[in-house]
């Protein structure tokens, strides 16, 4: 019996050892993101060290220091200046998407590594000077998705590579809402969402990201073939300055994407459809899953919690850190985001010049 406690009073510290080796020490970079909130949460639950945060609106200093607690020592008007008295793990980017290239400026030189929101950049010409700069400094520069986290979609990426439904003939992917302002989005989120320049478009960016990172995925990183879109403004009043509605015809040899982005719905979705050569797999969120095959036989099934280190963007990242796992061909690596800012580019030209753009 004294050796069975023992053995297990052994398993419980190299766990809680092995726990307290995965907590990251983070720094941020940006409270103007409404996602902000996923990594507070993670501080306040004590699953994250945050050292530093580097905003220069000090009424978001005073908002969310009084929200989760943060001592004032932990904020700053500027990313080098923290950085000069901080060490990180990691630097993760809460700004405006045009800026992301600005956090990776700073922070390639000193070899810490990047996580931002997605997407990876406003533009391709921003996220070639990323690639450049994590290719000539050797960091990791990953972008977060929501997605990468739901369980049907790696279910359904498992069943793909199995050949349960055989070769990928099309894949639609909706992403969107009612809109950001009328979910509630901040003035500050809002401030940069809607805005050309800083957000790279409207719908087309925020919300097309998705489908062209879950296609980039499928398709195991292959590049498309050619990109052809159409926007829409439907809410002028709204959102002046940017697309509100966007669709992306994604052309591969062999198959076909159709990205829907939009901040017109009636309610928010995150869903994906695969039509195989002889089924089809439809996840109609993170864990709900149809399927339907050929000879029509139809099923559904809700998918299982993701196993770690894959579950959670933080767990990721710790891992791919500790070498655990490479973050060089997933949702999140700079390989197949630099894919997606091609997509999102070439998109942007097709709805603005009215033709098909071949890659």
């Amino acid at each position: 019996m004294k050796n069975k406690i023992t053995a297990l009073i052994g398993t419980a510290l190299f766990c809680l050892n092995m726990a307290s080796a995965q907590k990251l020490k983070v720094c941020v970079a940006g409270l103007n993101h409404d996602h902000i909130y996923n990594i507070l949460n993670a501080y306040k639950k004590g699953q994250v060290d945050i050292i530093g945060i580097a905003e220069p609106n000090h009424e978001l200093w005073v908002k969310y220091g009084k929200m989760f607690n943060l001592p004032d020592a932990v904020f700053f008007d500027d990313l080098k200046a923290m950085l000069r008295s901080k060490k990180p793990d990691a630097v993760l980017g809460y700004n405006a998407v045009a800026n992301h290239v600005d956090i990776v400026e700073v922070c390639a030189p000193l070899g810490i590594p990047v996580m931002v929101e997605k997407p990876l950049a406003a533009t391709l010409a921003q996220a070639k000077r990323i690639e450049e700069l994590a290719d000539k400094y050797h960091i990791k520069v990953l972008t977060n998705y929501e997605t990468t986290w739901y369980p049907s979609g790696k279910w359904i990426y498992d069943e793909i590579a199995a050949d349960s439904i055989g070769p990928i003939k099309k894949m639609v992917v909706h992403d969107g809402h009612q809109g950001p302002k009328e979910i509630g989005c901040s003035k500050e989120f809002l401030a940069w969402l809607t805005d050309p320049v800083l957000n790279g478009a409207g719908a087309l960016n925020d919300f097309g990201c998705y489908g062209a990172d879950l296609m980039t995925w499928l398709m195991h990183g292959q590049k498309p073939v050619a990109i052809t879109a159409v926007t829409h403004q439907y809410k002028p009043d709204e959102y002046p300055k940017v697309d509100d509605d966007a669709t992306i015809l994604v052309e591969y040899p062999g198959a076909m994407g159709q990205i829907e982005a939009s901040w017109n719905w009636p309610f928010g979705i995150k869903d994906m459809e695969v039509f195989g050569e002889h089924g089809y797999l439809h996840s109609l969120n993170g864990t709900d899953i149809d399927i339907r095959m050929r000879e029509n036989r139809r099923s559904s099934l809700k998918a299982q919690p993701l196993p770690e280190p894959i579950n959670d963007p933080l767990v990721y990242l710790a891992a791919v850190l500790h070498g655990q796992l490479p973050g060089t061909d997933d949702q999140a690596s700079l390989k197949y985001n630099m894919i997606v800012m091609q997509i999102l580019d070439a998109a942007k030209r097709s709805a603005k010049e009215g033709k098909r753009i071949v890659l």
